[in-house]
């Protein structure tokens, strides 16, 4: 299978890294042709293109990576999906639900299929939290709490994340649409919607912390936390049944090293039974989820999370927006 990468900084690399054995890279395009140039020299195949457009339309290319600002996600796999192309598009896929909504309609016309990029459900802590999960030794979930978080840096806020024009808002799109996944990923759909968001710390217009809190409609919850305040790195997800328990801390690299620790409760309570696993090597995340949209494709079967995951997340986050007084990014396409 032929790929295009369109964006080829940080993540580009990461997902050519990641492409499959038999995989190819035909096309490399960067709004600056030189860093398309250097992608294609890593690959040692394809050719660098700086218009999108030419590269989604390449009768060459199968499929396409969009790994760009938050602005350019929709627009590029919107045009890719006309084209017919399938697409790996990296999260949260637009700046807004209506964007996803219109690559939704156009995939239904043309066949393609889209996966959102939440390469975090292929963490080896968060893959073992699954399988516990799906096996049944946790009983049914009650509730679950993560929290996500980084300092920013020098310059921060001048940056394009702090440009809600470029990013569609702060924190909360940024690392808390990677919670939000997770959490609807384990407890399923989650109607009910509140909590704020603040800056605190950064002078920009966009938040810096966000607090979610989620209900399922039988009134499971998910209690949220992202923050870009955090100062050292972070990452925990806890989830709660009514016969054990499963965290996964760390996400490898500033981070910390990746756990996953299961907590078996008793017949008669007291102190658990305790299990623990460490994934002290490099992250595989990005080569299991481009592999996962090759069977997707190899399938025709509906990718998870696919464009209605992403719609809903996106319209969870509009709605936090809303209720927090942000100003929600309208952008069309």
């Amino acid at each position: 299978m032929n790929f295009a990468i369109i964006g080829c900084g940080l993540i580009g690399r990461k997902r050519l890294a990641g492409l499959p054995a038999g995989a190819r890279l035909a096309v490399a395009c960067d709004t600056t042709l030189a860093r398309a140039g250097e992608l294609v020299a890593r690959a040692g195949a394809g050719r660098a293109e700086s218009d999108y457009r030419v590269a989604v339309t390449d009768p060459a290319v199968d499929a396409v990576i969009v790994a760009t600002l938050n602005a350019s996600l929709a627009p590029i796999t919107l045009a890719a999906v006309q084209a017919g192309k399938h697409v790996l598009v990296e999260k949260p896929g637009a700046l807004n639900a209506a964007q996803l909504r219109a690559v939704q309609a156009a995939a239904a016309q043309t066949g393609a299929r889209v996966r959102l990029g939440y390469n975090h459900r292929f963490h080896p802590g968060i893959r073992q939290a699954r399988a516990l999960f799906e096996s049944g030794v946790l009983g049914p979930l009650m509730f679950l709490r993560a929290r996500y978080g980084h300092g920013g840096r020098v310059g921060y806020e001048r940056e394009w994340r702090a440009d809600p024009a470029q990013s569609g808002g702060g924190e909360l799109i940024d690392q808390g649409v990677h919670l939000l996944d997770l959490a609807t990923w384990f407890l399923g759909d989650c109607p009910q919607v509140a909590g704020h968001c603040a800056t605190y710390f950064w002078n920009m217009p966009v938040d810096d912390n966000a607090f979610v809190s989620l209900r399922t409609a039988a009134g499971q919850t998910a209690w949220l936390h992202v923050s870009c305040t955090e100062w050292k790195n972070m990452f925990s997800l806890e989830l709660y049944g009514r016969v054990g328990k499963v965290v996964v801390e760390g996400l490898g690299g500033s981070y910390g090293v990746e756990r996953c620790t299961y907590y078996k409760m008793l017949p008669q309570m007291g102190p658990p039974e305790i299990q623990a696993w460490e994934y002290p090597h490099p992250d595989d995340s990005w080569s299991l989820e481009t592999a996962a949209f090759l069977d997707d494709i190899t399938h025709a079967r509906e990718p998870a999370p696919g464009l209605r995951e992403g719609i809903r997340i996106l319209e969870v986050v509009e709605e936090l927006y809303r209720q927090s007084g942000y100003p929600v990014n309208t952008a069309g396409l």
